[in-house]
């Protein structure tokens, strides 16, 4: 899974409700390519390189997953949404919306259908202005020239003047740091680790993930089942514990919550598929004793994948200790997770059914997913 990056782009209309084109472009970037952190004014210029209409030019940044050929796909769809035509003609012309990428973090990019920075930047006070608005400070990749200089160096002398329209920035408007402590579970392959990432990186969270690559039973077990099982859950359960001592009692005044993959529970319930019962008796009263010590989360979340997804998953990410489970076993597992579900009353639980849902690569699922959480915070 890709970290967050900004890339910072160009919005443009010169017909008919020129403020309502860029409004619904801004909306649908939010919805298919990341957060608007940044918008510009909106400056009005005469069509620059044709005789066409005046336009509404304005910048944003954008917080964004996807690397740089994706965000351009995405533009064209988005700027074929709004009614955009084009033809063969090699000079400019008059348009519902254009939509360009500038920057894209510190990358510097040269394709047949890409390049970055955009080589327009320096002589074109239509992009400076906005640009100057979100990133003076910024740097130009290739000059090292701020954008605030590039402004002031330009030879552009085109007619430019601020408008009294604003564009309306689609908000982050999900509540999480209502809640102190998050966690998310689900079955192995479920997309937990992957989707408390995210919402740590997006919401300002302390992120816990579990440390099961340090394990040295796990693939043991793996491989044999009865030797390894108790071994196996007493590491696990001594690790968790120790985790979720040391991070829930540190606070972080930099951040607005805490969010976890895991939540020390789990131990109980794979300990009851894995174990033998004279086993388990002994590992539930040792449970107990550290469960009643630990933090519990405000705000439970259980991630469902039917068992067919699951078994895709865990084939894509590769692990080979996984390899061999078995759908039984992920059966067995869906089934006390939800038991134990059932049993809560005192702690908010959220299941929520994610088996069509690809929130790491598809951003509206990610928003669905988003929404449907902000409904239980709420």
């Amino acid at each position: 899974m890709k970290s967050p990056k900004t890339v910072i782009l160009a919005l443009g209309s010169n017909i008919g409700d020129r403020l309502g084109y860029l409004q619904m472009a801004l909306e649908k970037i939010h919805q298919n390519i990341g957060w608007i952190l940044e918008v510009s004014k909106i400056y009005e210029t005469p069509a620059w390189g044709f005789e066409g209409n005046a336009f509404f030019n304005a910048c944003i940044s954008v917080s964004t997953r996807l690397d740089a050929q994706e965000v351009l796909t995405q533009l064209l769809d988005i700027e074929n949404e709004l009614g955009r035509e084009r033809s063969n003609a090699e000079n400019y012309q008059n348009r519902t919306i254009d939509l360009d990428i500038l920057l894209f973090g510190e990358e510097v990019i040269e394709t047949r259908s890409l390049n970055v920075p955009h080589p327009g930047i320096p002589d074109r006070s239509f992009v400076l202005q906005p640009l100057n608005d979100i990133a003076a400070s910024e740097k130009h990749p290739v000059s090292g020239k701020r954008m605030s200089q590039l402004l002031k160096e330009t030879t552009d002398t085109s007619e430019i003047s601020v408008t009294a329209e604003k564009l309306t920035k689609p908000e982050m408007n999900f509540n999480f740091p209502t809640c102190n402590y998050i966690a998310v579970e689900g079955n192995i392959g479920a997309g937990k680790t992957s989707f408390s990432t995210m919402i740590s990186e997006d919401f300002n969270a302390k992120l816990i993930l579990e440390r099961f690559k340090d394990n040295p039973f796990l693939p043991k077990f793996y491989e044999n089942k009865e030797r390894y099982a108790f071994p196996l859950e007493m590491s696990f359960l001594a690790d968790r514990y120790q985790q979720l001592s040391d991070d829930l009692a540190q606070y972080d005044l930099f951040k607005d919550f805490v969010i976890s993959d895991y939540d020390v529970f789990k131990s109980l319930i794979f300990a009851k598929i894995t174990l033998h019962e004279d086993e388990y008796s002994l590992y539930h009263k040792l449970f107990h004793l550290m469960y009643k010590e630990l933090v519990k989360p405000e705000l439970y979340i259980y991630l469902y994948q039917n068992t067919d997804r699951l078994l895709e998953n865990i084939k894509k990410r590769g692990r080979d200790y996984e390899q061999n489970i078995q759908p039984e076993y992920l059966i067995d597992i869906n089934k006390s997770y939800l038991n134990f579900i059932k049993s809560q009353s005192n702690m908010k639980v959220q299941v929520i059914d994610i088996s069509g849902l690809d929130f790491v690569s598809n951003r509206k699922d990610y928003l669905w997913l988003l929404s449907e959480i902000d409904k239980a915070v709420n």
